[in-house]
């Protein structure tokens, strides 16, 4: 039986009728549909009944609710090709949408990527209006630039000179150079920071490669290539950011430094802008600072009850000088932004020196320096001492005369919260010391020395258990040997840790990053060691005595509790 005849027993249609729809179907694609429309059925009316028809179930598809992570299953070709798309997951069931149930090959397909990515799958029938929005927002971040790159060839020359500037047709309005807003190179820019800022992403590389121009995101700490432009496009993109950054257009020569604000989904990103003059042409990267991601209250920051009630007490002492050390992106400024959120800013004057200011935190002078024009950490925090303050947030100690103000603001009465680089907790003290600050001003100003690192976090649906036995078993043991036997019993080590996995809703089997901490609180037998000129190894031995945890035991407990997969534990 046809799907005509099925129609007419249904009474949709009489049997007089199905000669005249065969015919209109031959003359125009989609002809079928088209005419069913035409004597009355509506297209949901016609899912189901074929749905009905074929016996398989029906879904009419909101294509922008689809998750990239969910399309990320299925590679565009194929959908493209088969005409299949996912249309979502549920129960740990991919669900599959299909225009013809009928086509084998497709079928096979299908068949093929669920062993892959080891999912069961379910397949519904869906119209291929459908498919054909999901396929749009298949494309994503590649399919909007393409067609932003298309319109770009057919407006311009393709001679690189001309292009560049008749892409930015830069215009002169009161001073301040624009760009015309419907550009295509616009569309092209405006669509990778959307992207990236809804894929969650930390940074924005653009890089020109010499046959092509690359671009990355940063997410969870690693760069993937997110899109490939043609290598023509280069000074326009390039020009475009700069003339949003306010840099210098025809300064090539030298790196630039600026940023510029845009509202993605109703809410203001701050993008932080850095060229670099590469060999193939100038490099950019573009720092994300979402104020509603980037600020987080310090009891949603992944420290245990103990090192949370440390950092408490610290930061409601009238004076001292509190230390976060860890390297470049370890998130150093997250966890001072968030010690200031628990100071009282309605009682106290708080004020920050910030190389740049990444977040705006209200009830705060937030001071942004200029090294260039003489403003450094060093000169701000003398202006600063002049403005009667009771906290002060130095956004990094580079050099020994920031060190030496910084000591002494802590010793006249202020609470001093910085950055330092070190690899440990207890390599502050030597650091400061290395800087030429005398052992007798390091013990009663420095309240607490604090090291961190980002970890990825694992997915609860992306666990892989791993049960700890063998050389597992050993390792742990000896990183927690010499921790006193009172401290240790405090770590509940279980049966089984798990590594990440791919899951339905995460194929990497991650998502996003929490911190590792490791705490060094001063106290009056930690004062006499440093007075003394004690050693690194005498500072850690008394603290380790004191119950202080390392960043990979404290990646450990995350990971016996089943925050983060274990191979995190082995990159630290």
């Amino acid at each position: 039986m046809s799907f005509l005849d099925f129609l007419a027993d249904k009474k949709i249609i009489s049997q007089d009728q199905i000669p005249f729809i065969e015919k209109e179907a031959l003359d125009e694609e989609r002809g079928l549909e088209k005419s069913l429309v035409k004597l009355g059925v509506t297209a949901p009316e016609i899912l189901a009944l074929r749905g009905e028809y074929l016996s398989i179930p029906t879904r009419e598809v909101d294509a922008q609710a689809i998750p990239f992570e969910v399309l990320r299953y299925v590679p565009e070709k194929t959908a493209t090709h088969y005409k299949v798309a996912p249309i979502g997951v549920s129960d740990g069931i991919l669900e599959i949408g299909i225009v013809d149930p009928d086509n084998i090959e497709a079928r096979d397909a299908i068949q093929f990527i669920s062993s892959k990515i080891n999912l069961p799958y379910k397949l519904f029938l869906i119209t291929e209006q459908d498919f054909e929005k999901v396929l749009k927002s298949y494309s994503g971040l590649t399919g909007e630039v393409s067609d932003a790159l298309t319109e770009l060839e057919s407006e311009l020359s393709a001679d690189e000179l001309e292009l560049s500037k008749k892409i930015a047709e830069i215009k002169s309005q009161k001073g301040k150079p624009t760009i015309t807003e419907d550009a295509p190179v616009t569309k092209i820019v405006a669509t990778i920071l959307r992207y990236a800022t809804e894929g969650n992403a930390s940074d924005i590389h653009i890089e020109h490669m010499g046959d092509k121009i690359r671009v990355r995101f940063r997410v969870d700490g690693s760069l993937n290539t997110s899109l490939i432009l043609p290598k023509e496009v280069h000074n326009s993109v390039v020009a475009r950011i700069k003339i949003l950054s306010n840099m210098k257009l025809d300064e090539k020569r030298k790196p630039q430094d600026g940023s510029f604000p845009a509202h993605i989904d109703g809410r203001r990103i701050d993008f932080r802008v850095s060229t670099f003059p590469a060999y193939f042409g100038e490099k950019v990267v573009m720092r994300i600072l979402d104020s509603e991601r980037g600020v987080r209250p310090l009891d949603q920051m992944g420290l245990t009850q103990k090192n949370f009630e440390v950092i408490k007490k610290a930061v409601k002492r009238p004076y001292g000088l509190i230390l976060i050390s860890g390297p470049t992106g370890s998130g150093k400024s997250t966890t001072l932004y968030s010690m200031l959120h628990e100071i009282d800013k309605e009682s106290n004057n708080v004020l920050s020196l910030e190389d740049p200011v990444e977040y705006t935190i209200p009830g705060i002078s937030q001071s942004q320096v200029h090294p260039e024009i003489g403003y450094t950490f060093a000169t701000g925090l003398r202006t600063t001492l002049r403005q009667d303050p009771d906290i002060i947030m130095v956004g990094e100690i580079r050099d020994k005369e920031t060190a030496a103000l910084a000591v002494q603001a802590a010793l006249t009465g202020h609470l001093v919260l910085s950055t330092i680089h070190t690899n440990d907790a207890v390599g502050v003290i030597p650091r400061l010391l290395d800087m030429g600050v005398d052992p007798y001003l390091i013990a009663p100003t420095l309240v607490l020395a604090m090291a961190q690192r980002l970890v990825r976090k694992i997915c609860p649906d992306g666990k892989v258990p791993v049960p700890i036995e063998g050389s597992l078993k050993l390792m742990i043991e000896d990183q927690l040997s010499d921790l006193p036997e009172k401290f240790r019993k405090e770590i509940n080590v279980p049966k089984e840790v798990y590594n990440a996995g791919k899951s339905p809703t995460c194929p990497s089997g991650t998502k996003g990053r929490t911190a590792v901490f490791e705490i060094l609180e001063m106290d009056k037998e930690m004062e006499g060691i440093v007075l003394k000129g004690g050693t690194e190894d005498e500072l850690y031995e008394v603290a380790r005595k004191k119950g202080m945890l390392l960043m990979k035991e404290d990646a450990m407990i995350k990971a016996f509790n089943g925050e983060i997969p274990f191979e995190e534990v082995n990159t630290l």
